[in-house]
């Protein structure tokens, strides 16, 4: 199949969203008439993020307050992800979980209990409430043994006035003091998250493509997951980044509105 048969193909699209969909406050263009092709095709969408300190509900109220109505039900985060496969592996199960306040409503709504005490899981997500005691305890737990896994694999979350550390880096400090890596990471580049996005689309995963701006994350799926991958140069990829570049996407298209203009004539 080349590649033309391969995008034309897909049912449903896994949607990055800071520099894809939108940048900052604003939406980028094109992304609405994407949204509306979409349904035009009978194409299904899912908006997938790394980000695992807030619930999908605050993602899906920003989107709906820049101007598409979107229901949290369209929103998958690396959190609700490792929710998602713990739920497969122990319904129920005690974790210790060193997350905000909403990753913790996420995961309470999958029916864990959070636990201080003899956990069967560890789960270490991006916590800007982080404190030393959560770090200290988390080590305590991973030196023990207990199954360790990670939201997600950035080193840094990019703010507006540059980066704050992420989940990476907690990861990091971690292995310092026990020697020991997660044993499971949940988000992109991972082919779990893009299972768990196969399962809440109700499509297999051949049938999906990730639309992205970043080589190391979004475009990586194609790599580990086998799906179609398609860079828009809307966010932080340039051209030019594709040179030294492992991960390849199989379509290059400038945002959004290039992508629909395609999809119209194929």
């Amino acid at each position: 199949m080349d590649g033309i048969d391969k995008l034309s193909t897909v049912r449903g699209f896994l949607l990055d969203m800071d520099g894809t969909f939108y940048l900052d406050d604003r939406l980028l263009e094109g992304a609405l008439r994407f949204i509306d092709l979409l349904h035009e095709q009978s194409k299904e969408f899912l908006f997938l993020t790394n980000n695992s300190s807030k619930h999908r509900r605050q993602y899906a109220q920003k989107i709906s307050r820049l101007g598409l109505p979107l229901a949290e039900e369209s929103v998958l985060t690396s959190g609700e992800a490792t929710a998602l496969y713990l739920k497969e592996q122990n319904q129920g199960a005690d974790i210790f979980l060193v997350g905000t306040p909403s990753l913790e409503d996420e995961f309470r709504q999958h029916g864990f209990h959070l636990v201080q005490q003899e956990p069967q899981f560890l789960v270490l997500g991006f916590d800007t409430t982080l404190t030393y005691q959560k770090l200290w305890a988390l080590c305590d737990f991973v030196r023990a043994g207990v199954p360790y896994i990670a939201t997600h694999p950035d080193f840094n979350c990019p703010t507006e006035k540059g980066f704050m550390p992420d989940v990476g880096a907690m990861i990091a400090f971690v292995n310092a003091a026990t020697g020991r890596q997660p044993d499971l990471v949940v988000g992109k580049p991972n082919r779990l998250i893009v299972d768990a996005a196969a399962h809440k689309m109700n499509l297999s995963v051949n049938q999906l493509a990730m639309i992205g701006d970043r080589l190391y994350t979004d475009i990586a799926l194609g790599q580990t997951s086998g799906i179609v991958t398609v860079l828009v140069l809307s966010g932080e990829t340039k051209l030019e980044h594709l040179e030294n570049s492992p991960y390849k996407p199989d379509y290059i298209f400038q945002n959004l509105a290039s992508v629909a203009d395609w999809l119209e004539t194929h």
